[in-house]
């Protein structure tokens, strides 16, 4: 009689030793949340930072300085750009809790172990994205990071604004996944494979396929699965309501990590084995850049609310990444990774910064509330200006250097009238960045609105790190774009 053999799949588990290790820290944090005694003394905040910083040196120490190669069947794919956006999300990952332990002291439920796996379990699926070789394992990490924020956006449970945050980005949520996996069946349907690197084959050695309308509706959907992801004008929607109802902490972790994540599985998902499509796809996303930017920035304008303001702005800010993509080339591809890198910096900082006008249960978010901010809180408002002037593309910062590396490959590419209504747009955002800063320094704070800051180390530690990074990247920005260049040349 024949035994039955089980042959394992050849498996890399230094390739997903970061994974590994946030996962562990997670299922750590929710056991110590069953004793209220360790959860009380804020044990689960501080373990989930050593979890999270690990997993982080973990990407620092294995690196990526040999050839790329892919592990567990192909799904997973280890290479310099997985390398790259693995560490910025990490740096996301620790930089959020870092914020959140000195947040958790205004809100009891966060200093829950939930919270923390939330954060951990949603900081994997946005690091599978990145790292994936098959559209399957891509679905599978998208919907783990989705579910998680989801559920962290709607964290204020005794608010009905929170709530009503997470109902809108679940359901718009779940439709663009609806798209993503309609759109990848019909990419299988196309090429019949999920494997990225053999759908990129197929199509080179079968030109005729690119005419196929079953690739192209396959191209239209993905598109607009992840342009929900990006918040990409028309499926914006969600954005505002969603930062302004969800816990600040993870409002900043929410702007960052997702975008992040979205925008390196289009890379690999959508832009490098679709090249050839190249001209099908530039008008629609050339027409997508330019109202994403434009309707993020004229509706910033008339904010006053910070968090709305940065969610607008937010938007705004995807439409400069996708000059990118529509430029297309190896170049404007290594500036995304860099912006992203920038913008990961800048954004976390601002609303590090939004995060510490708080009291027992409340949140003060009115651009009115920072008042008198610059002269009572030096330090903070100095921290605050900085991100402010990133943002909006401002030298010395990374934020300029970002832009720089966009707009110069998209003019070198012959989009000059996208180049300009980008330049204009930055123009624009100028107004409402630099507004808040004139409050800060120049508005005095009113007589009834005498906010306290109560402030950490740990949010010390998060906001000298991240204005420190801003700085950094825009004045000595080339290790990080040779880092951003060798990411995109060694793509599988």
């Amino acid at each position: 009689m024949e035994t039955l053999k089980f042959i394992l799949p050849a498996a890399d588990y230094v390739a997903v030793l970061p994974q590994i290790i946030l996962v562990a820290t997670a299922l750590v944090v929710l056991v110590m949340s069953v004793f209220k005694d360790l959860a009380k003394a804020s044990l689960i905040g501080h373990v989930s930072l050593a979890g999270s910083a690990l997993a982080l040196a973990a990407v620092v120490f294995t690196g990526s300085g040999g050839p790329p190669f892919s592990s567990f069947s192909g799904m997973v794919l280890t290479d310099r750009f997985s390398f790259f956006l693995t560490l910025v999300i990490c740096m996301i990952i620790v930089l959020t809790v870092l914020v959140s332990l000195n947040y958790q002291k205004f809100y009891e439920n966060i200093r829950t172990g939930e919270y923390y796996a939330l954060v951990l379990f949603a900081g994997v699926g946005m690091i599978f994205m990145a790292t994936a070789g098959n559209l399957i394992l891509l679905f599978v990490a998208l919907e783990t990071m989705s579910i998680s924020i989801y559920a962290l956006t709607g964290f204020h449970k005794d608010q009905l604004k929170s709530g009503e945050a997470a109902l809108k980005y679940f359901l718009l949520g779940a439709f663009g996944s609806a798209f993503l996996l309609y759109g990848f069946a019909f990419v299988y349907g196309a090429t019949g494979s999920l494997d990225i690197i053999k759908i990129a084959s197929f199509i080179q050695t079968h030109p005729q396929i690119l005419r196929f309308k079953f690739l192209v509706a396959g191209l239209v959907l993905m598109t607009a699965g992840f342009g929900f992801k990006i918040s990409m004008v028309p499926f914006h929607m969600w954005t505002p309501d969603t930062y302004e109802g969800a816990p600040t902490s993870i409002t900043g972790f929410m702007a960052t990590g997702v975008k992040a994540a979205a925008f390196a599985a289009l890379i690999r998902a959508i832009l490098v084995p679709l090249a050839p499509m190249q001209e099908s796809w530039i008008p629609i996303m050339w027409l997508a850049a330019v109202l994403t930017m434009t309707v993020g920035n004229i509706i910033a304008l008339a904010q006053d609310n910070i968090k709305r303001m940065l969610a607008y702005s937010s938007i705004a800010h995807a439409g400069y990444i996708l000059l990118g993509f529509v430029a297309g080339t190896n170049i404007a591809q290594a500036g995304m990774l860099f912006y992203l890198m920038a913008y990961a910096f800048m954004n976390i900082g601002a609303f590090a910064v939004v995060a510490l006008l708080c009291k027992k249960g409340e949140e003060f978010n009115s651009i009115s509330d920072f008042a008198g901010l610059g002269f009572k809180y030096p330090a903070v408002g100095l921290v605050m200006s900085v991100f402010l002037l990133s943002l909006a593309g401002i030298p010395p910062t990374g934020g300029f250097m970002g832009k720089f590396y966009i707009f110069t490959e998209a003019l070198r590419s012959g989009y000059v009238w996208l180049v300009i209504a980008a330049g204009v747009n930055s123009v624009i955002s100028i107004y409402y960045y630099l507004r808040v800063v004139v409050v800060m320094y120049f508005q005095p704070q009113a007589a009834g609105n005498q906010i306290s800051l109560a402030v950490s180390p740990e949010v010390v530690v998060a906001l000298a790190a991240t204005a420190t990074a801003v700085l950094f990247m825009g004045i000595f920005p080339s290790y990080f774009w040779s880092l951003a260049s060798n990411s995109i040349f060694s793509l599988m």
